[in-house]
């Protein structure tokens, strides 16, 4: 896995904005996953949707390691939204659990692999105990360079461009930014997911079609794929086939 990660990694030129002309055939570098469905899993089989959750982390790590073994640089994966916080009380709790005890049991394994963990969102709300852990995982895999896993917590996207022309705004009142010189690659580099190219092409399982406030920014010109897999059913075969049919995608971005 190492090997073959490292051939993809040397070969990869880092790129913040997305390539014109691009030819058929093509593979991507950074997939986005809406992971979804859990709930409807584990209602299908009569268990609590807390059940689904856990089937989840599973089908995330099976994906993390085939991302691994199919060369992806980037793997970002949507964990918790901002508006998950309307979910019952013990289902967001019993989803902070999932993420305590994932990053407790891979840690150790991703950072051996090379992986690179990042955390994308939001700190407001979250609990200290998993501040430090998002933190802990970060600094201990800073260095790592076989791939990066993003993990968007606590994420939406509205609020994530509201705070870059925010930080914007307040640099152009202090003569700091010339407000004629503001373009979409200024909002680009206020953004935190700056550090890592844009998504080539954004999943979403369980059949519904839509972003849910997930990376629209950086999505706008991503492929976007659709599968009728619920989220605990995903992995190895999903994304190869998601590779297959990138592959066959002819990415012009408003060219001919």
């Amino acid at each position: 896995m190492a090997g073959a990660l490292a051939d993809w990694a040397a070969k990869a030129a880092h790129q913040l904005s997305p390539r014109g002309g691009e030819s058929e055939g093509a593979r991507p570098r950074h997939i986005a996953i809406i992971m979804d469905g859990n709930g409807r899993w584990a209602t299908a089989r009569g268990m609590p949707r807390a059940f689904g959750h856990s089937a989840g982390v599973q089908a995330l790590r099976n994906t993390v390691e085939a991302a691994g073994d199919l060369g992806l640089e980037v793997l970002t994966v949507y964990a918790f939204s901002t508006e998950n916080w309307r979910r019952p009380p013990d289902e967001i709790e019993a989803l902070f659990g999932l993420l305590r005890g994932f990053i407790r049991s891979d840690l150790a394994r991703l950072d051996r692999a090379g992986v690179r963990i990042r955390v994308l969102g939001e700190r407001e709300g979250v609990p200290a105990d998993i501040l430090t852990l998002m933190d802990q995982a970060e600094k201990q895999t800073a260095d790592n360079t076989i791939m990066t896993l993003v993990i968007a917590f606590n994420y939406g996207g509205q609020a994530e461009i509201a705070r870059a022309t925010q930080e914007i705004a307040r640099q152009a009142a202090a003569g700091l930014l010339d407000p004629a010189t503001i373009g979409p690659e200024t909002i680009a580099q206020f953004l935190p997911s700056r550090d890592w190219p844009n998504p080539d092409l954004v999943i979403r399982t369980s059949g519904e079609q839509r972003l849910s406030n997930f990376l629209i920014w950086q999505s706008a010109y991503a492929e976007f794929l659709v599968f009728d897999t619920l989220w605990p059913d995903f992995g190895r075969p999903q994304l190869e086939e998601a590779l297959q049919v990138f592959a066959k995608r002819n990415r012009r971005y408003g060219g001919v």
